[in-house]
């Protein structure tokens, strides 16, 4: 028997919904592994289960972190662990069986793989400085510094660009020289979802951002900008993105929701 179920897949394969109804059959719980639901307020464009859905089965790692607060890879895989270890543990003759769920490769990875993960925390000055030099200079300088990391990141993928340097720099080393895997012991279910029909699971996104629309995700990013403005990274993510273009007169409504 598995001592955990992950449930993966692209987006719109229908994972919340399995994971819901697995969970409430089983009388457990579920884990999320999704690096944007994690922040509060951002509700709609993450597709975080609602309240009715939370009310029918317990959902842990959501809404721990406020927006301006950068929650690490080590930091989520620590309270990830713990949570697993707990349940493992639960009620005398009684063991749960979490779900863990998402989207997010390497929130699953820490947890399926057991991730070795520096432990340096967030170097919000240096973050500000490369942010300044712009993406092609602190790739370059990566480039220097860590050759291996460069090759195994995009050159545009300004987040990993930025926490490889911020290793190197505190730490001296670089970051691929203190990577590894030290895979759990207990027995692990992965279930993944797949739609098969590349059109069928495009059609499907393009009626789920159609639902985020109506379900107010404009009014929520408006809020958003005007709450931390438009340079908070997560507003520089897929799906807010677009609608903070909308909202600045970048983009039409209809380009924000085909993009």
């Amino acid at each position: 028997m598995p001592a955990l179920i992950v449930i993966c897949g692209p987006t719109a394969t229908g994972k919340s919904g399995l994971a819901i109804s697995l969970a409430q059959r089983m009388e457990s719980v579920i884990l999320s592994a999704d690096s944007r639901q994690i922040y509060r307020e951002f509700d709609i464009g993450t597709a975080k289960p609602s309240l009715v859905e939370q009310a029918q089965v317990p959902h842990y790692l959501l809404d721990i972190c406020a927006p301006t607060v950068t929650l690490t890879l080590a930091d989520y895989q620590a309270q990830a662990q713990a949570l697993v270890q707990k349940f493992h543990q639960g009620e005398p003759h009684r063991c749960h069986i979490p779900l863990l769920v998402g989207g997010t490769g390497l929130y699953l990875k820490s947890i399926v793989r057991g991730l070795k993960i520096p432990r340096v925390a967030p170097q919000e000055n240096l973050r500000s400085q490369l942010h300044e030099l712009g993406q092609s200079y602190a790739y370059a300088l990566l480039q220097q510094v860590d050759a291996i990391a460069a090759h195994n990141i995009h050159p545009n993928d300004h987040v990993r660009t930025l926490r490889a340097l911020e290793v190197f720099y505190v730490t001296g080393r670089p970051i691929t020289q203190q990577q590894g895997e030290t895979p759990p012991t207990y027995p692990i279910l992965q279930i993944g979802l797949d739609c098969g029909n590349p059109e069928q699971l495009q059609h499907r996104i393009a009626h789920r951002t159609q639902q985020m629309i109506q379900d107010g995700l404009v009014s929520e990013v408006e809020t958003l900008c005007h709450r931390y403005g438009l340079d908070l990274p997560l507003l520089k993510t897929l799906g807010y993105r677009e609608i903070a273009q909308f909202l600045v007169g970048d983009l039409s409504l209809l380009e924000a929701q085909h993009l």
